[in-house]
């Protein structure tokens, strides 16, 4: 008898809903993370000794100080590792392109190579934004308190938005807090001795680059994502979402992780920068003589140097002004408050030049400047660049011909050599810092991201389109010197790769994310403005 058996139907097997962001972190992950740490506390102690061998007379309570104050600048550049970068992240993971162990170490990787090869510029420049008083008297009270101020108000912002998983900027938080800083100053002190409050031009810069940023990720990265689709309308796979742990096609996949590298390694070189700045700024307030000045430029350099000073006083001022150094000192600190150009300040330029030169040669270098002459030297050196460049942006210097111009121009860069410079540990340390606050921190974002801005679970294609987006436009912003913020683009282009891909969007996420958009500048200005009110109790 032949038995008859009937098939269970057959159906598809729903793939596994994998937990990404909470993937156990692979065994080799400890070691190396403390390895890391290790490695570089020891080149970051020893070099940093090394500088203070020469420093004669290093109180205690100097030691104290230098200690606290790197510990919170870094602990700035952690926070804003692990606030920040995870934004670089959260495609990679959410697309099955990397693992999350793998591509939170990759991104760390290239925001560390991204610090070590940044230029110094945004990390000086951001220190133009302060009060120029306070950077001149930095070593006073009320510079500590001002760098004390706005590094805790910049922390506390970011800690509290990070654990509330809302990607906020770090770059508008540190913006936020310099401001904040500057009008307190202006508001205690502007009554009675005078002093200036923050750069409105600049701050109507960041303004711009706050407001304009989401909306050039979201309405690009709509753009970009709409032609992937049309051109590649034919594989379906790439605007599926992923299926269990399943990576993407290879070219996809390459593209996403080269997207990725380039966001961590634009963030490092610019975002890490503001650290540095900030560090600089207390090494030279606390350890003026190891600091101030660029150690590294040799006789030839400093000899070059003492001629220019003396070929730009002759260009700028013919005939020798009756101008004391310290009349022209008060002239250009005056200048660089008020913006108001009056006729003394470019023959204040000039004997301050003549006075630089005479006494660079002097000293033949500048391991040779002696401790009572250094911090009076840079300031000098910082004045002089900061009233040529100001000088420069107003269209108020002398008419001058080919020649002058270049002479001139090349003196401003020699004075930015001098003082404007970062040794190699202060760059290793912000890396560091940075880099490992990445691959602590970074879940809470990723997850904001890549699981709560869509209503659904985002595609290869959404995340190619806006990691590209991201990228080409942080370098673009970087190419013309304008300030955008990693954070705002990246959200913003996942939430225009949603809407044109009509999966909808989570409009409580969204909330919050417009929420600490448009609070983050003035609650870093609230925060810093106090603390710096308050530090002032008690210096």
């Amino acid at each position: 008898m032949n038995t008859i058996s009937s098939a269970a139907p057959v159906t598809e097997a729903t793939p596994p809903v994998v937990d990404k962001a909470n993937a156990k972190m692979p065994s080799w992950f400890k070691p190396l993370f403390f390895g890391l740490i290790v490695f570089a506390l020891i080149y970051i102690g020893t070099q940093l000794a090394t500088d203070l061998s020469h420093v004669p007379q290093l109180t205690i309570f100097s030691f104290a100080m230098l200690g606290a104050a790197l510990t919170i600048a870094l602990g700035f550049e952690f926070v804003n590792g692990f606030h920040d970068t995870a934004n670089a992240v959260a495609t990679v993971i959410y697309t099955n392109a990397l693992p999350a162990s793998v591509a939170v170490v990759w991104s760390g990787l290239f925001n560390f190579l991204g610090v070590l090869m940044a230029s110094g510029a945004v990390a000086y420049g951001i220190l133009a934004l302060l009060p120029v008083e306070l950077i001149l008297n930095v070593s006073s009270g009320a510079g500590f308190a001002m760098v004390f101020a706005l590094l805790l108000a910049a922390i506390i912002w970011n800690l509290g938005t990070w654990y509330l998983g809302i990607p906020a900027s770090s770059s508008h938080t540190m913006v936020g807090s310099i401001i904040g800083v500057g009008l307190m100053n202006q508001f205690l002190h502007s009554a009675t001795d005078g002093a200036s409050g923050v750069d409105v031009e600049q701050v109507i810069k960041v303004g711009k680059a706050l407001l304009f940023s989401p909306l050039i990720g979201f309405g690009f990265a709509a753009i970009v994502f709409l032609l992937v689709k049309f051109v590649f309308k034919r594989r379906l796979e790439l605007f599926q979402p992923p299926v269990g742990n399943e990576p993407p096609p290879f070219v996809i996949r390459a593209l996403l992780i080269f997207t990725c590298t380039g966001v961590s390694f634009a963030h490092g070189s610019n975002d890490g920068q503001k650290g540095m700045g900030l560090i600089m700024l207390i090494l030279i307030g606390i350890v003026p003589l190891a600091y101030s000045l660029n150690k590294t430029m040799d006789s030839t350099q400093v000899q070059s140097f003492a001629a220019l000073s003396e070929k730009t006083a002759r260009i700028l001022a013919p005939s020798q002004p009756t101008i004391t150094d310290t009349q022209a000192r008060a002239t250009l600190t005056r200048y660089i408050q008020d913006r108001q150009v009056n006729p003394q300040v470019v023959p204040s330029v000039a004997v301050l030049s003549n006075h630089l030169g005479d006494a660079v040669a002097s000293y033949g270098s500048m391991d040779k400047v002696p401790e009572s002459a250094t911090a009076n030297l840079r300031n000098d050196m910082y004045l002089s660049s900061a009233t040529l460049k100001r000088l420069d942006k107003d269209k108020a210097m002398p008419t001058l011909n080919a020649a002058q111009t270049a002479t001139v121009v090349d003196y401003r860069k020699n004075l930015d050599k001098a003082t404007q410079y970062i040794p190699t540990w202060v760059k290793v340390a912000v890396a560091l810092a940075l880099g490992l606050g990445t691959m602590v921190g970074w879940r809470r974002i990723v997850v904001t991201v890549g699981e709560k801005i869509g209503k659904s679970h985002m595609t290869y294609g959404q995340g190619m389109s806006a990691e590209l987006v991201a990228m080409t436009t942080i370098l673009a912003a970087d190419g013309v010197g304008v300030p955008v913020s990693t954070t705002h683009v990246l959200n913003s282009a996942v939430a225009g790769t949603m809407t044109a891909n009509k999966s909808g969007l989570q409009w409580s996420t969204v909330r919050s994310i417009l929420s600490a958009w448009v609070l983050t500048l003035p609650a870093a200005m609230a925060l810093s403005g106090g603390l710096y009110w308050l530090f002032l109790r008690f210096v």
